[in-house]
């Protein structure tokens, strides 16, 4: 297997070690044997349930804190495993994640329904899209960007695309196009 996909007994202790390990590998849910950025976003829902509750301007603070700590903590981690973005480091699907979901923190773009679970449903899946696809730039920041930035940056542009075509989806949907759904 590859280094990048699979842990030995001393990477996972090395990983579980520290703080900054188990924030790394989002509290355990990047340890999962496969897809283990699906199950680090899916993990990532479970806090933003609460996140979205706080006033946006302190969300959009604990996106930039988020973001910062994992910097530090995926660029510990890396070091520990001797891998720089190995796949079980999933803090940056947390907050790409986040990002995705900001859209539906803002009322205006909401329909006059308000939230409904599809938008959240949405949110998820156009970040995974995002994220395995990697368009460009995220695809180049992916192979030139390394430690603990490169873990966390092409991530943060997932999560703006994701959140862009959300976005738009809601605004199509507000204006009644798929009241379907």
């Amino acid at each position: 297997m590859s280094a990048k996909t699979h842990l030995s007994v001393e990477q996972r202790h090395a990983l579980l070690a520290t703080p900054a390990g188990w924030l790394a590998c989002g509290f355990g849910s990047g340890l999962t044997p496969l897809a283990q950025g699906t199950f680090g976003s899916l993990a990532a829902l479970l806090p933003w349930l609460w996140l979205r509750e706080l006033p946006l301007w302190i969300y959009l603070l604990l996106l930039l804190i988020g973001f910062a700590i994992g910097v530090w903590a995926c660029d510990v981690a890396g070091r520990a495993l001797g891998v720089d973005d190995h796949r079980s480091l999933v803090w940056d699907e947390f907050v790409g994640q986040w990002i995705a979901l900001t859209p539906l923190l803002l009322a205006a773009l909401l329909p006059a329904a308000g939230f409904q679970w599809w938008m959240l449903g949405a949110g998820f899946i156009l970040f995974r899209l995002f994220d395995v696809w990697k368009p460009w730039p995220i695809r180049w920041l992916d192979r030139r960007v390394k430690g603990g930035m490169g873990v966390m940056i092409d991530d943060v542009i997932a999560g703006v695309f994701a959140a862009v075509v959300l976005t738009l989806g809601m605004l199509v949907a507000a204006e009644g196009v798929l009241d379907f759904v």
